[in-house]
């Protein structure tokens, strides 16, 4: 079994996931209560979370404070706030993991499903961790992890118009936050996985086209979450964290060979896209 790395023995070290009930978050979760965090829990399905809560607390004996929230919503992260305030808690973790695809090209969702999108994936983010942030700087310690994708570091593809967009965006937004923070005591890292065992793509109704990539292609939650870790808690932190070699190699391969990535990208759009 892997080490999970140093414990914490401080009740009140405390750490907050959102799209805390299934995939890469629920891992997360798994895996911070490992260490010795209590969780604040945030996803859509409540029962889903005080599920997780109850096993957390029977595996780990750790304490959840458990969230419903849709991050879409005015509002969602004021209250997200208000409600640890009332609890009394202060988060030293945050994983801004909440995200879907919308499916298609941009044109065929409605404006309010994009606009839906924009605030889960970008303004959530962005407010959420305006919030907690000051607190972590005020204590001269803290974490956070902001999960995008190598789709944020390749070629735009075709379908799903506003996805690699999002993620390149919460990856110039992590490295900023990261040089602004670093010197209060405060890592920043956003994670960079490649397709990923979840019900991501369950969600985006793509689960019969993603299931033709290789193999080799596929990366497990578990071993993604644990590299999503052990970079921000890395001194220094690794900033950009791309788990899996194969997946570091493509990304410099479109780096150094740009027409590579554009090429590869165009031919597997309309192979794992719904596009019509």
């Amino acid at each position: 079994m892997h080490d999970p790395g140093p414990q914490s023995t401080d009740p009140s070290r405390w750490a907050l996931v959102t799209g805390a009930s299934s995939g890469i978050g629920r891992e997360f979760c798994v895996q911070l209560a490992a260490r010795g965090y209590h969780l604040a829990l945030v996803a859509r399905r409540a029962d889903l979370l005080h599920a997780l809560a109850s096993e957390l607390r029977h595996t780990h004996g750790t304490a959840c404070l458990v969230l419903p929230t849709d991050l879409a919503s005015t509002g969602a992260c004021q209250e997200i706030e208000r409600r640890l305030r009332k609890a009394e808690i202060e988060v030293e973790f945050l994983v801004n993991n909440a995200g879907y695809g919308l499916p298609g090209r941009f044109t065929e969702p409605t404006w309010p499903e994009h606009d839906d999108f924009i605030r889960v994936m970008v303004t959530a983010v962005c407010e959420l961790t305006r919030r907690l942030l000051p607190g972590m700087q005020a204590r001269g310690a803290g974490y956070i992890v902001n999960v995008a994708s190598v789709a944020g570091l390749v070629p735009g593809s075709e379908g799903h118009t506003l996805y690699g967009a999002a993620k390149s965006f919460l990856i110039r937004f992590s490295e900023s936050l990261a040089l602004e923070n670093r010197p209060r005591g405060v890592n920043v890292s956003v994670l960079c996985p490649g397709f990923t065992y979840s019900e991501f793509h369950d969600v985006a109704g793509t689960r019969d086209l993603v299931r033709r990539l290789p193999a080799l292609m596929w990366q497990d939650a578990t071993d993604v979450v644990r590299y999503g870790i052990e970079s921000v808690l890395n001194e220094p932190p690794r900033v950009v964290a791309i788990p899996g070699r194969l997946y570091r190699t493509l990304v410099g391969l479109n780096r150094f060979v740009p027409g590579f990535g554009r090429l590869s990208v165009k031919r597997m759009s309309k192979r794992f896209r719904h596009l019509k």
